[in-house]
């Protein structure tokens, strides 16, 4: 009720445990808080939230509008309703080495288990759009180092991004995320790989937990969960995949009372009423305060 049980230093060890262990796991993108207890239902290991989601629900594009306190605050907003650890894209850190740090901090406070930082340039861009630019090594290793060392709790997960495989290519990837891991990162986060064996090829090259991003309509093929972990994957994200469902949704129905003039005929899709409250725990309210739900709920059980 109101919050999860469990703790962001146990979310954090759990993530480490995971990520550790002999099996992927997988991080379905958090469209809203609400959809965080969707994930948590359905049995997925963790929440992912995605940098472009938070952008694109501001209506703005996934170019770097979006500021340290927005992220902050959505990011936590979701993590402290589920028990599962959620991770959060951090773009480029927010500015130079210093502001990096601040937002390390920022998210310990606010519940994450994780953040990953990444190598474009400012003004970013999606990472499977072509065009993207990326920072020099130095740049990338201090961004980085200065995450390493402003977390004051060791297991927040401080996972590197690099967008240079799209730029460079794979040989070049892999050095980076070789030099990345030498400068603090726990994680490595290839975006953009072209196939199973890049993943392999980045596999072979670092020691630490490696991430998948199957986005929709991106540049790597929708490859199963069995397919990543027999190449290496520790861990796979749906960063926009529930989102692109709900706007889906949202604009068939709206098409729907335009033309028919009523709801009516997409009711049938719709989540209940009961299934909602139910989502929302509202019976656990009521038997902390009777006095905040005291009807009956038609079709309760619908």
């Amino acid at each position: 009720m109101l919050f999860s049980a469990t703790t962001p230093e146990q979310k954090r060890v759990a993530l480490r445990q995971m990520l550790a262990g002999p099996r992927i796991v997988r991080f379905p993108g958090a469209y809203t808080p609400l959809s965080t207890k969707l994930i948590q239902e359905q049995g997925f290991d963790g929440v992912y939230i995605s940098g472009a989601v938070l952008a694109n629900e501001l209506g703005f594009p996934d170019i770097g509008l979006t500021s340290l306190a927005e992220v902050v605050q959505r990011a936590g907003q979701i993590a402290r309703v589920t028990d599962l650890p959620a991770i959060v894209d951090a773009d480029t850190g927010f500015g130079e080495p210093m502001n990096v740090a601040r937002t390390v901090q920022e998210l310990e406070n606010a519940g994450l288990a994780g953040c990953h930082i990444e190598d474009q340039f400012n003004p970013k861009r999606c990472g499977h759009l072509d065009g993207k630019s990326v920072v020099g090594l130095d740049t990338a290793v201090q961004r980085i180092r200065a995450a390493a060392e402003a977390r004051r709790d060791p297991e927040f997960l401080i996972m590197a991004r690099t967008d240079i495989r799209g730029v460079e290519g794979l040989t070049a990837a892999t050095e980076r995320a070789k030099a990345l891991v030498d400068a603090g990162a726990d994680a490595v986060f290839p975006e953009a790989m072209a196939d199973l064996s890049e993943f392999e090829a980045m596999r072979a090259a670092v020691d630490v937990p490696i991430l998948a991003n199957m986005t929709e309509f991106g540049k790597s093929q929708l490859f199963t969960a069995a397919q990543l972990e027999e190449a290496g994957v520790n861990m796979i994200i749906y960063p926009v995949t529930l989102m692109r469902s709900a706007l889906g949704a949202m604009e068939r129905v709206l098409s729907t009372i335009r033309e028919d003039g009523t709801q009516e005929a997409a009711v049938p899709d719709m989540l209940t009423r009961a299934r909602l409250y139910e989502l929302v725990d509202y019976n656990g309210y009521n038997q902390f305060d009777a006095g905040v739900f005291d009807f009956e709920v038609p079709g309760l059980h619908r």
